[in-house]
């Protein structure tokens, strides 16, 4: 059984975005849709096509509001500033560990200095995404 670093590494060779790969490894824990996911997450790849925000993190962040969101106002309290708190807190801790969080610095457009590649961004947000949702789970009230 492969890890889901793994499993995002193999999508994106498959030709799968940075977003696209991070996001459709977690599809099956949330009950989603692989063909749909790969479908929402298509502009995000190539820093949402822009060299902006790196294609993982956004793939990371979607995760992150799947899992957090409360999915619709009807059902209670609106959840999006939790949900922008939490994504805040993980793109620091990706730019912490990779020097920025803009495809563009990360490939080293402008500087010629490569800051991390494809994959190692992949591998990176896959494993932040699997600590934001462990640190969920353990902070969840136990059932008695």
């Amino acid at each position: 059984m492969s890890t889901k670093a793994e499993q995002a590494i193999a999508f994106h060779d498959k030709g799968y975005n940075c977003a696209q790969a991070v996001a459709c490894s977690f599809c099956k824990e949330f009950g989603v849709d692989e063909e749909e996911m790969f479908r929402i997450a298509e502009g995000f790849g190539l820093g949402m096509g822009m060299m902006e925000v790196c294609g993982a993190l956004s793939g990371m962040m979607m995760i992150i509001g799947l899992q957090n969101s409360v999915g619709n106002l009807d059902k209670g309290k609106a959840t999006k500033g939790d949900t922008y708190k939490k994504v805040r807190e993980y793109a620091a801790k990706f730019k912490e560990q990779n020097g920025s969080y803009l495809c563009k610095e990360l490939k080293g457009v402008e500087t010629g200095k490569v800051l991390r590649s494809c994959p190692d961004c992949i591998r990176d947000a896959v494993a932040l995404t699997e600590k934001y949702l462990a640190a969920q789970k353990d902070s969840s009230p136990s059932v008695k």
